[in-house]
């Protein structure tokens, strides 16, 4: 483990600001290991103060890099995104260590990232505008974009890397610099690819506080990012209160935001699907990253004829599961983040018996070390459960069953959140209807596989408590620049639109 975290520039104490200079001076925290509540070092985080003089510079650096031509800013996310490939196991070990994902998991994520920085580089020759036929003679209309300013970026525990380097690689390529706020729950990750991207932007020259940090609480340097102006994009992932507050402080002061918050992922099983194809995608959607992905399957609505069918094959998964130490490769889910979401999974599973669901498996703590261990719950539920509706950041699935295609849709699209669904089935107008306007009402909506998965290729994000952002593929790009319209008169005349006329 010590080798690792020095292979990344972690120490034993390490700073939690960075802007051009590392440092610290606030309260330090303690960082423990989920897998076996080992400490892996300790953070200090910025005060309000040097959070100040960290943005300060972060705004500085804006008005040198927005003047960089957009391939050449691309060339220094191709040299991030080759770091990020060298340094590709040691940054998955980390995850792994600090967040409790499992090591292939941590694999994964990593590898989203060096994809982001590769899709990223493409993207830095295709910021394009368009041209319009104005309705004046001898005139010209355009459309072209610009750098946006400091874009900050607010990230979950769940997802410590991969989120930072969707909005990262986009914003470095549009022109913008970016200061991050991890989750304090896995600031030694935040540490290590900071120094990654400081490394690259000083061997070409570039002022590092493009790429700034700011490690605190998040009602502290959270709502600093959230209040001051100077941030012109705040990007936020996390819960539906917390996008609820940071919306409304961003949108009081006129700022931009994305934001990525709850989901309620549903698959739909119909009896015209392949159920292994189902069994598998749903198994791994449920219990992946144990149950705390935003895309994780939580409810299952499957046909009432292979109803029963389906939960045998369920449960013989469930019950062979092997969980433990997330860097063995034979464990397939690890501990969940801290003893609190252990709580909370457990104060869920009462809530549920007491509103009518029936526990069919799971639900029960492992006496392994570090204590966040605990078996991925089954639910057979109503189909009015109010804890349906409720997100459970953790391995609770509700299997519910449907008669009709229509009935499924409705029962799918009945939650507030809406993130990623899927149907599985070989019917064509099964799937038609159910990626139509009178289908799934989620942002991401799949044919044949689970809700988890997500391409780094297309534009990620969701519908109602999900907040409405969008980041990664696509054209979420434009998020992160200011759009100009631009007419050009080249007629040697003054000649008003909408036929108005102008006599002097």
């Amino acid at each position: 483990m010590q080798q690792i975290l020095k292979s990344l520039g972690i120490s034993d104490v390490n700073a939690g600001g960075f802007a051009g200079a590392w440092g610290a001076s606030g309260k330090a925290q303690k960082v423990i290991s989920p897998i076996d509540g080992e400490t892996l070092g300790t953070v200090t985080n910025v005060t309000p103060q040097e959070f100040d003089a960290i943005l300060a510079q972060c705004h500085r650096a804006f008005a040198s890099w927005k003047l960089v031509p957009a391939p050449k800013r691309g060339e220094v996310v191709k040299a991030i995104g080759d770091e990020l490939r060298r340094n590709k196991a040691a940054l998955a070990e980390l995850v792994t260590l600090e967040m409790g994902k499992t090591l292939r998991e941590g694999l994964g994520e990593v590898q989203e990232m060096i994809d982001i920085c590769d899709f990223a580089v493409g993207l830095s020759r295709q910021l394009y505008g368009l041209t319009m036929p104005s309705e004046r003679r001898m005139h010209r209309l355009q459309e072209q974009w610009h750098p946006l300013g400091v874009v900050g970026v607010i990230t979950a525990f769940n997802f410590p890397v991969a989120v930072w380097s969707w909005n990262t690689a986009i914003a470095l390529v549009c022109g913008d610099t970016v200061l991050w706020k991890p989750s304090s729950k896995t600031p030694l990750t935040a540490i290590a690819c900071t120094k990654i991207a400081e490394k690259v932007l000083r061997d070409f020259g570039y002022d590092p506080a493009i790429c700034s940090l700011a490690i605190g609480k998040g009602s502290d340097i959270g709502d600093l990012i959230n209040t001051d102006p100077r941030v012109a994009l705040v990007s936020y992932t996390g819960s539906v209160p917390g996008g609820r507050h940071v919306g409304k402080l961003v949108q009081e002061r006129f700022g931009k935001h994305i934001l990525e918050l709850g989901g309620n992922g549903a698959v739909i099983v119909s009896e015209k699907g392949d159920l292994d194809i189902a069994v598998r995608s749903i198994y791994f959607g449920a219990i992946g990253t144990s149950g705390q992905r935003c895309t994780s399957t939580r409810r299952v609505i499957v046909h009432s004829s292979i109803h029963d069918a389906f939960l045998a094959r369920l449960q013989a998964l469930y019950a062979k599961t092997p969980i433990g130490d997330p860097r063995k490769n034979e464990n397939l889910m690890g501990p969940l983040v801290d003893a609190g979401a252990v709580e909370t999974m457990l104060g869920a599973i009462e809530t549920v018996k007491a509103e009518g669901g029936r526990i069919l498996c799971g639900g029960e703590r492992l006496p392994l070390p570090g204590g966040c261990y605990i078996t991925p719950c089954i639910v057979a539920a109503p189909k009015d459960l109010p804890m349906m509706k409720e997100e459970t950041f953790a391995p609770v699935l509700y299997v519910v069953p449907y008669d009709t295609i229509e009935e499924a849709i409705a029962l799918q699209n009945s939650v507030p959140q809406g993130l990623s669904s899927a149907i599985i089935t070989n019917d064509q107008r099964e799937s038609e209807l159910f990626l139509s306007a009178a289908g799934s009402d989620c942002g991401i909506a799949n044919v044949n596989t689970g809700t988890s998965g997500a391409e780094i290729g297309g534009a990620f994000g969701g519908e109602k408590e999900t907040g409405g952002g969008r980041e990664s593929g696509s054209d979420a790009w434009k998020t992160y620049m200011r759009r100009q319209t631009s007419a050009i008169n080249f007629s040697g005349q003054v000649e008003l639109a909408q036929g108005i006329t102008l006599e002097l």
